[in-house]
């Protein structure tokens, strides 16, 4: 096994070849993965540029002639990501390291997210003190900012460069004597790491602060009958990087009972998940229980910066740096069809769960987001458009230790009866 070293060995050798060096220094094999376009490379990598093409079925000598950086760049993104998951399944692949700018950010964070969860991956970037979410994604990758520019080598560039060869090997090293790895549900093990967590089945869950006491309830009941339970904050990019995991065949069974980001999807909020929300299960035939946990909100961040078009609306300063805003009945209404829409599209056992007393901390008698008209119309907005799927109305407030009960027990069934 060796770590995939990726760069541009027109512009980015030095600091390349100094990485290689100190990898190989601690160890560590490594394969180093020519992305460059322009200039010849500075010494021959392991993998051409060529190659890194083909893999995206480019010729290297097109993208040269065209002499166009963005569609060469997209190009050896798309390759090196097919290269790593290639090695990766071949079980040649100990991690993923990356250096550059814009440029190289992108293509090496590309074959990062392409690889699962627990493969190791670095990535030096004079990107990384930004917004690192379209880099990262839903994936365990770790950004370590240059300080200065990739740009030769210097008394700063060393240092941080040794310290990502330093952590890289510090990981695989790890790895390769622990052998922890998260198996796709069926094989032997989940996440052997031997801290007792062998031969778990996964059942993921979401949660929300406003929905913790229901889910940690349900998450005890869960574990107490053998299962593993990973919870989700339902921030948008926990919600994508649970049903990623689904996606990616490593869960029994979905608890996804904080289904609060589509509300932001829906009406513009800050923690929106994307349109594909919900949908993961569904397609890849996993058991879920659904409800709609925390729908009665929408997250913005401090009170001005709440668009100008909501003024007039119910709100209510979660903390400094958080307001929520109270969905209405017609904004529920949509979301109950989207619930119950998703739901009915999947192949696999789900049930639908409403506690008719409130869906949040915030939502019960008294609560600042109590609006009995407002859940109403979510709920018979469900009843409406699911067809064809487990409907259980219970006379709860979702953090009612019951409800939780309800949840936990429902999903156990589903995922014992597909066993």
């Amino acid at each position: 096994m060796a770590v995939l070293l990726i760069g541009t060995l027109d512009t980015k050798a030095a600091e390349i070849g100094y990485i290689r060096d100190r990898l190989l220094a601690a160890g560590v094999p490594v394969l180093v993965a020519d992305a460059g376009v322009l200039g010849a490379p500075a010494f021959p990598p392991d993998v051409p540029r060529q190659e890194l093409f083909a893999a995206a079925g480019r010729r290297f000598e097109e993208l040269r002639t065209a002499q166009d950086r963005g569609q060469a760049v997209n190009a050896a993104a798309a390759g090196a990501a097919k290269l790593a998951l290639r090695l990766h399944q071949e079980g040649r692949l100990a991690g993923v390291l990356g250096v550059g700018g814009s440029a190289g950010t992108t293509i090496a964070t590309a074959a990062m997210r392409a690889v699962p969860v627990g493969v190791p991956k670095v990535m030096v970037s004079t990107l990384a003190s930004g917004d690192v979410r379209p880099y990262v994604g839903t994936r365990d990758l770790m950004m370590l900012y240059s300080v200065v520019d990739l740009a030769g080598l210097n008394r700063i560039s060393r240092v941080v460069l040794d310290n990502a060869a330093a952590a890289m090997a510090g990981m695989v090293q790890h790895t390769l004597s622990t052998s922890p790895r998260l198996q796709r549900r069926g094989q032997a093990s989940q996440w052997d790491t031997g801290h007792g967590t062998e031969d778990k089945p996964l059942i993921t869950a979401t949660m929300f602060g406003v929905t913790t006491p229901c889910v940690d309830a349900a998450r005890r009941i869960v574990e107490i009958a053998g299962y593993e339970v990973l919870v989700f904050h339902a921030t948008g990019t926990g919600g994508r990087t649970m049903e990623g995991l689904v996606r990616d065949g490593f869960v029994s069974g979905v608890l996804d009972l904080t289904t609060t980001e589509l509300a932001d999807e829906l009406v513009g909020g800050v923690m929106a998940a994307g349109p594909d929300r919900l949908t993961a299960a569904a397609l890849a035939g996993v058991p879920q229980v659904l409800s709609v946990g925390a729908v009665d909100m929408v997250n913005f961040g401090p009170p001005d910066t709440v668009p100008e078009c909501f003024q007039g609306r119910r709100f209510h300063a979660h903390n400094a740096t958080v307001t929520l805003m109270r969905t209405t009945p017609e904004e529920n209404d949509r979301i109950g069809q989207q619930i119950a829409e998703k739901a009915c599209a999947s192949n696999s056992p789900t049930a639908i769960l409403l506690p008719l007393q409130g869906v949040s901390a915030l939502d019960r008698e008294g609560g600042p987001f109590w609006w009995p008209e407002a859940d109403a119309a979510l709920f018979q907005s469900i009843r409406n458009w699911a067809y064809g799927v487990e409907l259980i109305e219970l006379d709860l407030h979702i953090n009612d230790p019951a409800f939780a009960a309800a949840a936990a027990q429902k999903v156990l069934e589903m995922v014992q009866t597909r066993s």
